[in-house]
């Protein structure tokens, strides 16, 4: 007899470690329209809220890990939510502060494009290999590139220069006008960040 159709069953079958990711989604969905609202708004208020969002988002990455570990509880539902989550909370996010915060000319536009892409290029490699890598050892040992929650001290350093009223047209290092756009050189730590994620001679030991 088959088991008839509850609403919400999806939501039913998450275990403690998925909420925690979810609330690491949240945090990086609500960052972003904390920045939104920043712009509209034209106030440095939302731009703060970002940068405490996002380190919180970090807190529950954290965390939904140790408690998938504490309970036993790792399924390649958690794995697929963990990522998802990450691209919001440590790729889009971010992308979105800087963008707020001042870098806003096309060729920023590219760069802070190049970081997205590589923060979710990073996370589907890392999803493909980890079956991979686990099998000759019984766990993954180590990443290849930097996590893409590294990307947490570019927000942590954004918030040092919003906190000191370096943003907007004020922003650290000011602009250039480069052809028919305008950059703004401190962008080009996202371009740097994005290129350590995708790198394949960087491993670095996962605890």
């Amino acid at each position: 007899m088959t088991e008839p159709r509850r609403h919400f069953s999806m939501l039913r079958g998450f275990c403690l470690a998925d909420w925690f990711t979810l609330g690491n989604a949240a945090c990086g969905t609500a960052a972003v329209l904390a920045v939104l609202w920043s712009m509209s708004h034209a106030s440095s208020h939302g731009l703060m809220a970002a940068v405490a969002l996002i380190p919180l988002a970090l807190v529950f990455d954290v965390l939904d890990g140790r408690i998938a570990r504490w309970r036993h509880e790792d399924s390649p539902l958690g794995r697929e939510l963990d990522s998802l989550a990450d691209v919001i909370s440590f790729g889009v996010a971010p992308a979105a502060l800087a963008w707020g915060a001042g870098m806003d000319g096309g060729w920023d536009a590219a760069i802070l494009v190049y970081f997205v892409c590589c923060g979710v290029s990073r996370l589907a490699r890392y999803n493909v290999s980890a079956a991979a890598l686990s099998a000759e050892s019984g766990k993954v040992t180590y990443f290849e590139g930097t996590p893409i929650p590294s990307s947490t001290f570019l927000v942590l350093l954004l918030g040092v220069a919003i906190g000191g009223g370096r943003w907007g047209e004020a922003i650290w290092l000011g602009a250039l006008q480069l052809g028919p756009w305008q950059w703004h050189p401190l962008s080009l730590l996202f371009a740097v960040s994005g290129s350590l994620m995708i790198s394949k001679t960087i491993r670095i030991p996962k605890p």
